[in-house]
Order: C-alpha cells, then structure tokens, then sequence
C-alpha cells in the first residue's frame, strides 16, 4: 500500500521528498495490543495508516481519488456544500476568512480553564507550579493555530485575548507573555523549522539574498496576504 499511494502522490505533482517521507511514515510501523496488565507481541504493520493520525484521512482521500465503480447499479454521487464555516483541527475557518468566531471560541475555552487556575491559588499551590500549569493548560489552548490567525485578527479581537492572559497574571502574580510575544516566538519558530528543511511545502519561499544574512521579500498585492504566516515570518527572520 505505501508503494502504491507513492505512486499516487508523484502522478498528483506532489515532491519526491514528501512522497518519500509519507512511505517511510507508513513502512514499517510497529504495532502492539495492551489489554490490562498484558501485552501482545510486536507486530510490522505496513498496510493502512495509523488510527488518530491528523494525516490519515488525507492520505486516504488521495489513495482512492481515482477509484471507481464498475458496476452499473452502484450510483456515486458527490455533493459539495457551501457552509459558513467549518472546524480544522480545532481551528474555527470561516467564509469570510475571518477569525472572530475562532477567538470567540479560544477565549470560551480559556475562561472554562481559568476557573481551575483560581482554584489552585485558593489551595494556596505554589506559584512555579501554577505558572507551569498556565502554560501547559491555558495558554496552550490561546496560541492553538496562532501562526495562522495572529497577524490576520482585529485589534478588538487581540485585546479580548490580552485579557485572558491579564487576568491569568494577577491570579499567578508574576508577568507572563503578552500576546504579540507569544505570535512572535512562534512565528519565529516555525519559521526556522521551514527555512532549514528542504522538505518543507513552504522552503522554497525562503530565498537567501546574495549576503547570506536576510531573506528575499515576497511580492505582495493584498493586505491579507501581507498578514499571512509567511510574509510575517519571514520579516521576523530578517529583523
């Protein structure tokens, strides 16, 4: 199966690198049951693609894109719906490209996490500790896709989401990342991770100029696209 959906990938104009990464991803994978106190014996499983991969239904979708039903009583019918919005990975997208449903959604999330925040404090946890589980529980859940909305979303949008973390800082009583750092050192981040991987859909967009030391800016015509990730990232690499 990983050979044949390499194949696949490659007629679908897909990179040699990426079609040879997702068949190595798909080779040879380990596999074993628990049951309790006990556990099966390791199996090589090179056939289907991992239960709860975020990648697993696309490489489907892509493996069977051309099948067909030969006999004539079988009817295939594809509908596409337009809807106002529709949920990725946890990231509300909307019609419009707008991101106040999303962050509507990220604040309900953190405020329903800021009660257990207060709690901690009333058991009077140490402060190191509640500072670790502000970041792992609530500001996780505020930076969620923030490299995709970050430079996109309305100053009334960023503020509501300030507030969150303002008001997490007089709970913890120490100072914690502002918003704009937060976006910054992610952007940045994953900036770097695609400027040096070959690999990466995105690397070819990261052109060194002749000086080794910036990068070519994008040809720009909108400002949407101006507040997109990779224009953004790359001024934050070149600052």
């Amino acid at each position: 199966m990983p050979g044949q959906l390499h194949n696949k990938l490659l007629q679908l104009s897909v990179p040699s690198p990426t079609c040879q990464w997702i068949t190595n991803f798909l080779t040879g994978r380990e596999q074993q049951v628990r049951l309790g106190k006990f556990n099966s014996n390791t199996q090589i499983i090179s056939t289907g693609a991992p239960q709860g991969c975020v990648h697993s239904p696309l490489l489907f979708s892509l493996y069977t894109n051309d099948c067909t039903f030969m006999d004539p009583s079988i009817e295939v019918l594809k509908t596409v719906v337009a809807v106002e919005s529709c949920k990725f990975l946890g990231t509300t997208i909307t019609r419009d490209l707008k991101w106040d449903s999303n962050i509507s959604s990220i604040i309900k999330r953190a405020q329903q996490r800021m009660y257990f925040l207060h709690q901690l404090r009333k058991f009077n946890l140490p402060q190191e500790l509640m500072v670790r589980f502000y970041t792992a529980i609530i500001e996780y859940v505020i930076t969620t896709s923030i490299t995709v909305w970050g430079s996109s979303a309305t100053k009334h949008d960023l503020h509501r989401l300030q507030r969150i973390i303002r008001s997490a800082e007089r709970t913890v009583g120490v100072k914690l990342p502002t918003l704009l750092e937060l976006h910054a050192s992610r952007t940045r981040r994953r900036a770097e991770k695609s400027s040096t991987d070959p690999s990466h859909p995105g690397h070819h967009l990261f052109q060194l100029l002749p000086s080794g030391r910036r990068f070519s800016q994008m040809r720009i015509r909108t400002s949407r696209l101006q507040r997109s990730f990779f224009p953004q990232a790359i001024t934050l690499l070149n600052s």
